[in-house]
């Protein structure tokens, strides 16, 4: 066998085996808010509450991963803030919701304007494409946490969508014979970066020219594709039964 996740150091059973735990944790706080009943909670695309006049708002929060090694190696920094906005805004419109807000987490070594102004140049281009404000977020200067040559860092943030309760899409209507439809991605999107790392980059560098790639570092930091536009319009005009970001280790359900 080959490299494999649990070889790179991610052991996708164990962390699945810490979900589970974590989410026997999570389950007690679901009831703490008379004005936000929970509908749907852990274990799928966003959590859901109910809050007065029957509206349900969803969030859900994600980062980049180890992509943001990528945009190091390349020093570029001005799309990773596109794939932060991506990974969040992709989730949440599987239930049906709308992004209506965006807060975002920058953790670094160092303070760096230039940098960081890069970053968050790319998380306002994702959020223009997603049509969502930022609301705010937070950035940490933490050097004795935060690793890396240069400038170490990493990039997470949570989205806050708005939906009713004919429009919520959560799969239990899927049935046989209904057709799937793919939507073709720009690449590996924010996803399998240290699987892909390990066996890339111990053969070539972010420099080299691959043939039918391109450059492989251009080609690794790629921006994540945003699917806002196009799904919600798909939902308002057809009968979806079911919606699915696919990424890691999903296409194997299939």
């Amino acid at each position: 066998m080959g490299i494999t996740y649990k070889k790179t150091g991610v052991d996708i059973s164990e962390i699945k085996k810490s979900q589970i735990a974590i989410g026997k944790l999570i389950g007690s706080t679901h009831n703490l808010q008379k004005k936000a009943k929970m509908t749907h909670g852990f274990g799928h695309y966003a959590g859901i509450v109910e809050i007065p006049g029957g509206k349900l708002l969803a969030t859900h929060t994600d980062g980049v991963g180890t992509k943001v090694i990528i945009a190091n190696l390349m020093k570029k920094y001005d799309t990773i803030g596109i794939d932060c906005i991506a990974m969040n805004v992709n989730d949440i419109i599987c239930i049906g919701a709308t992004p209506i807000s965006f807060v975002d987490y920058i953790a670094a070594n160092k303070n760096n304007q230039k940098i960081f102004k890069q970053i968050v140049s790319g998380l306002v281009k994702g959020a223009k494409k997603s049509a969502m404000p930022i609301v705010g977020g937070e950035t940490a200067i933490m050097p004795d946490l935060i690793s890396g040559k240069g400038f170490g860092f990493d990039l997470a943030g949570m989205v806050v969508g708005i939906l009713s309760k004919k429009e919520m899409v959560l799969g239990n209507k899927i049935k046989p014979n209904d057709v799937i439809i793919g939507i073709k991605s720009s690449g590996l999107h924010s996803n399998g970066y240290s699987l892909a790392r390990k066996v890339l980059l111990s053969k070539y560098s972010v420099k080299d020219n691959i043939k039918g790639i391109g450059n492989l570092g251009s080609a690794l930091l790629r921006p994540t594709e945003i699917y806002v536009k196009p799904v919600l319009e798909a939902l308002k005009k057809c009968k979806i039964n079911g919606l699915a970001h696919s990424l890691a280790v999903h296409l194997k359900n299939y």
